[in-house]
């Protein structure tokens, strides 16, 4: 009898395209649900009959209470090389073997290009009015050259937006609690004295930090209440590092010029949320990793993990 394997929100319909699954197809028998399962009652029963789960990111938490009702899953595979909604300790009670793949930092880097140039320059408002045949030129792109770009983290993806942002010829300087002048230099940008600082003089702030507990809630009222009115917040990195609450209302009551948003609290997005509407706000749907080379990178590394696992010896097992 052939193992069932489901790929969990394949919204796009493209898992078993970007992927040469006919390899186990002899052995496991593979299903793709293009819509999202919310609640841990729908997970228990859309996925009880499966020893394979594939799933994307963080979106779906696997905790002790779900992968208890799972008797059947055997192989629980996650994009990435780190995954904190998983309950690792109850995978390995269970029986449950837990493997990752490859990730690119670079569709991220890209993605907040895209957003902090699309709010600079009012691409989507000035397309929209272009489209519908409203007023020839409403805005007043805000300049990139000279501005200072201000960095809540330097890490691999940190310090590549902090490149393109030198090329741009910005001013750009970074912090977080661990970053040395050293790792500052390295990258070629100034390292701000403080969180402070940096939200203070940037005018344009992007985040790029791991959600920890030094960081969930990193960016609140009081912060946000540094920048300038004249300055943009964009975050690709976690929902939780910056207060949704006071986000919305700094954005309602136009004390920031606009935000560029790719991650929320809640995924998908609940019909009318308010960041659905939210004012000044350039959002995408948690598009940060989505492009063809990552897709191609964790659906074909998924199918070596199944094939590894099969064989007896699992690899790119998690944690790391």
């Amino acid at each position: 009898m052939r193992l069932r394997c489901v790929v969990l929100d394949d919204f796009q319909g493209v898992a078993t395209r970007l992927a040469d699954w006919a390899v186990i197809e002899d052995q496991v028998e593979v299903v793709a649900l293009r819509e999202h399962l919310a609640g841990e009652d729908a997970l228990a029963a859309a996925l009880a009959g499966y020893d394979i789960v594939v799933t994307l990111r963080e979106r779906v938490p696997f905790p002790a209470s779900l992968i208890a009702r799972l008797p059947r899953l055997k192989l629980l595979i996650a994009s990435g090389m780190r995954n904190s909604v998983i309950d690792y300790a109850a995978a390995e009670a269970h029986g449950v073997t837990v493997c990752g793949t490859a990730s690119s930092s670079t569709p991220p880097v890209e993605l907040t290009w895209a957003l902090l140039l699309g709010l600079a320059r009012g691409i989507v408002q000035e397309s929209n009015a272009l489209r519908g045949n409203g007023p020839w030129q409403s805005t007043v792109g805000a300049d990139l050259h000279g501005r200072r770009l201000g960095l809540l983290g330097l890490g691999k993806i940190g310090a590549r937006v902090a490149r393109v942002g030198l090329a741009f010829g910005m001013r750009v300087s970074a912090w977080s609690q661990n970053l040395t002048e050293e790792r500052a230099a390295e990258v070629g940008v100034e390292l701000a004295g403080s969180k402070e600082e940096l939200l203070r003089d940037s005018d344009f702030v992007s985040v790029h930090l791991a959600l920890g507990d030094r960081t969930r809630g990193l960016v609140g009222a009081a912060e946000l209440a540094l920048m300038k009115r004249t300055a943009y917040l964009v975050n690709t990195s976690r929902a939780a590092i910056v207060d949704q609450d006071a986000l919305l209302a700094a954005l309602h009551e136009g004390r920031i010029a606009g935000a560029g948003v790719d991650v929320f609290d809640i995924e998908p997005l609940t019909d009318g949320h308010p960041m659905r509407s939210a004012p000044r706000l350039l959002a995408t749907p948690h598009l940060g990793y989505v492009s063809h080379a990552n897709y191609t990178t964790y659906y074909g590394q998924a199918v070596e993990d199944i094939q590894a696992y099969l064989a007896g010896s699992p690899v790119r097992r998690l944690p790391a």
